[in-house]
């Protein structure tokens, strides 16, 4: 009798367990489903069924205008050439950080992987005020070179409002992108291979290109992929250079035809983000091709490859700091002395030193205050929800890995790499209708913004997470299940504590590429809806470019300020969660 009571009770708990697990993995399905699938779903069909029926003759009646067509060859040329550029910077990079003793290597990291960080509007808001004719920096290294008896004559006009300067921006902002796969893939290099080319007689020269550069060779096309997906989906850096310089892309199209437009042109932005969808997947699977021809595996462990740099320690050294100085201390030290000035182009002295512009921006300006706190509320939403949503679909993805839990994550990882812009459009034709059953529309509205983001972002969040239950024995979760634990029990009591510091540092990563992110926004927010992101570019096109200097000093600021915050935590953390450790 005690044997089938047993019997009994423990069919109870599995039949308990099994119905507590089902039921939160179809939660998550439908959550996905509705954020991602659908609307991605929704913009393919009206990109190529507007009126309900298949309509091809149209869609490549507009693909086949002039205006679209010049924008998608500036969109793939460019993307083209700033994922070069960035391929050459990031892959010196790595070689300088992984395998020779740079000293203050962890501060030079940090450095180089900060504009990363920062929101792509500030860094061209920065370099546009830098390298302006009217630049009290640049007046003051004129003054200088004249006063060493080199006279520099300044052209009238801006040289970034170009397709040149769209390249050169966009290929140093995503070379720390290809610096954090190379490194990686830099680290788990067999020193022993080095070491025996050197035996045979071989150069420091010709060991890095017939050993070291073949073999990181994947990963140094995995970053070119990371890069040319960010380079063809970046709306600040093509806006504020592009529109300007008239260098029309397909994302700045998209935005012009719709603030023009209105609603209405949404089957033809459909059609587009659709274009800039395929760009992406193209550059993707050219990027994987390139990088995996040949098959460079390596096997047994091995010790950290070091490049003793001899008499070029100190021209190497100063030449990695000449970087940091031209390509980050530069355009924010142009920016900060913008922001401290009444008026952009005044030189900066006692005389003109203010304050005024900060002082606007945190108590003046209420349109700021609310697009601050709109995004502060919608980041920290967004950062909890998604928390919680990657803590339960690691579970899956870890231990109870189906099908279905594969297309969730196939689908987190497709909002993931698909363009912001094109999230936004996608939630645009899903939601501007009211939702069936309950009637209600949340088009307009902060609401929009939230589940964009939370499309967006699920990956963010899951990708450490998921290197945090890879830490965990799972015999914990099968001895709590055994003493009769539900799902909900052992994820509480047992998992989620010892998940959550990786897990926290995905939600810090999204915190702050939420709260000052443009790409997903910008089409989404209204007058009553404003976010942070966008507020630089409505600054700026405003005529306010010294406030538009200091919100961008002060989003700069949070930035450095999260950061620093995570590093302090740094130890609890999975090695490689935070990118900017060295």
């Amino acid at each position: 009798m005690s044997v089938m009571s047993e019997l009994t009770r423990n069919g109870a708990i599995k039949w308990s367990a099994w119905r507590g697990d089902r039921a939160v993995l179809w939660l998550l399905a439908l959550t996905i489903g509705v954020l991602s699938v659908a609307p991605l779903t929704r913009l393919v069909w009206a990109a190529i069924a507007p009126e309900g029926t298949l309509d091809f003759a149209r869609l490549l009646q507009l693909i086949g205008t002039q205006k679209v067509l010049q924008a998608t060859l500036n969109t793939v040329g460019i993307a083209v050439a700033a994922t070069l550029l960035s391929m050459i910077i990031g892959t010196l990079a790595a070689l300088l950080v992984a395998l020779t003793p740079l000293r203050g290597k962890q501060l030079w990291v940090f450095t180089f992987i900060l504009p990363l960080m920062i929101p792509p509007q500030v860094i061209a808001l920065s370099w546009v005020q830098a390298l302006s004719p009217s630049s009290p920096l640049l007046l003051a290294i004129v003054d200088l070179f004249a006063w060493f008896g080199w006279p520099l004559t300044l052209s009238n006009q801006q040289p970034l409002y170009s397709a040149t300067g769209i390249i050169l921006l966009l290929g140093m902002h995503n070379a720390p992108l290809v610096f954090l796969t190379v490194r990686a893939g830099l680290r788990r290099l067999p020193a022993e291979l080095v070491e025996a080319a050197r035996i045979t007689g071989a150069s420091p020269m010709r060991v890095l290109f017939t050993v070291i550069l073949p073999l990181a060779r994947p990963a140094i096309f995995a970053g070119a992929a990371l890069s040319f997906v960010a380079a063809a989906g970046n709306f600040g850096i093509q806006a504020m250079l592009g529109i300007p310089g008239r260098v029309p892309t397909l994302i700045t199209l998209v935005y012009q035809r719709l603030n023009s437009s209105g609603p209405s042109a949404l089957p033809d932005m459909a059609v587009l983000s659709l274009l800039i969808a395929l760009i992406t997947f193209g550059g993707l699977a050219v990027s994987r091709y390139l990088g995996g021809t040949r098959d460079v595996r390596v096997s047994g462990a091995s010790k950290q490859l070091q490049q003793p740099l001899g008499v070029w320690r100190l021209p190497v050294a100063g030449l990695a700091w000449l970087w940091i100085l031209i390509s980050l201390l530069l355009p924010l030290s142009a920016l900060i002395t913008t922001s401290l000035t009444l008026g952009f182009g005044q030189a900066l002295n006692w005389q003109s030193l203010t304050f005024d512009n900060y002082i606007n921006a945190l108590w003046q300006y209420p349109a700021i205050h609310q697009a601050f706190f709109t995004s502060l509320g919608l980041t920290l939403m967004a950062v909890v929800i998604l928390t919680f949503m990657s803590l339960f679909l690691a579970y899956f993805l870890s231990w109870q890995r189906s099908r279905l839990v594969s297309v969730l994550q196939m689908s987190t990882e497709l909002a993931y790499a698909l363009p912001g812009i094109v999230t936004g459009i996608a939630a645009i034709l899903f939601f501007l209708k009211p939702l069936p059953l309950i009637n209600v529309t949340i088009y307009g509205t902060i609401w929009i913004i939230l589940a964009a983001y939370l499309s967006n972002f699920l990956a963010l969040v899951l990708r450490p997470t998921l290197a945090g239950f890879a830490q965990i024995e799972r015999s914990l979760d099968e001895a709590a299940q055994i003493s009769g634990a539900g799902f909900m029990r052992r994820m509480w009591d047992i998992l989620m504590p010892l998940a959550a510091p990786s897990a926290m540092a995905g939600a810090i990563l999204v915190f702050l590429t939420a709260l000052n992110e443009i790409q997903v926004s910008i089409l989404l927010v209204t007058s009553s809806t404003q976010t942070l992101g966008p507020m630089v570019i409505f600054l700026d096109e405003g005529g306010s470019s010294t406030l538009a200097a200091a919100v961008g000093c002060l989003m700069i600021l949070i930035v450095l300020l999260f950061m620093l915050i995570a590093t302090l935590f740094a130890k609890r953390l999975p090695e490689g969660v935070l990118p900017w450790r060295a």
